[in-house]
């Protein structure tokens, strides 16, 4: 007889929800918003924050409105994402660069003559190796908006990247995250 595990585990694309609402200063948007911007399903959106609330990652305002807490998000990305979502690399493709060779990085850090990472895309502009992205439509979200863009890139710094990347990844996401 197969039993049914009943701990909650976060999902990848939790984490891309999480970060889209850390962006928020004021109300969150409506899930079907957020639906639209990230590419998941309404239903998706509404289960990530079901997970990040029970993991105490944000909590539900008054009239029910997620509202992420940036010091547990902060530590979380910190000292848990990597481990959780570890980065996957796989062969030369086209497109998005990330990580290192992605603003706000990109100006930071001294570029390998190696390929770059990428997430792979069609419409990408970057020949490089490929970074598979948190969720398939991180590209998309990405595209839509670049504040989102650039704390993914700082995300799978961290994920993925050297010591040194990962210690400027966390400095400029705090710095980020502050002044929120």
């Amino acid at each position: 007889m197969a039993r049914s595990n009943p701990q909650v585990t976060l999902r990848p694309q939790d984490l891309v929800v999480l970060l889209r609402l850390s962006l928020e200063q004021g109300d969150a948007p409506s899930y079907a918003a957020l639906s639209a911007e990230l590419s998941l399903t309404a239903s998706e959106i509404h289960a990530a924050v079901d997970r990040a609330v029970t993991a105490q990652l944000a909590h539900k305002d008054e009239r029910g409105k997620p509202r992420v807490i940036r010091e547990a998000l902060r530590l979380f990305v910190q000292h848990g994402a990597r481990y959780c979502f570890p980065a996957t690399r796989g062969e030369l493709t086209r497109g998005m660069p990330t990580s290192y060779a992605a603003a706000p990085l990109k100006d930071k850090i001294v570029q390998p003559s190696e390929p770059v990472p990428v997430w792979p895309h069609k419409s990408g502009t970057v020949r490089g190796m490929a970074f598979t992205p948190l969720y398939p439509t991180v590209p998309e979200a990405a595209v839509r908006n670049l504040a989102l863009y650039e704390l993914l890139v700082l995300v799978d710094a961290i994920r993925g990247g050297s010591p040194r990347e990962r210690a400027l990844a966390i400095k400029l996401l705090d710095a980020q995250w502050m002044a929120c």
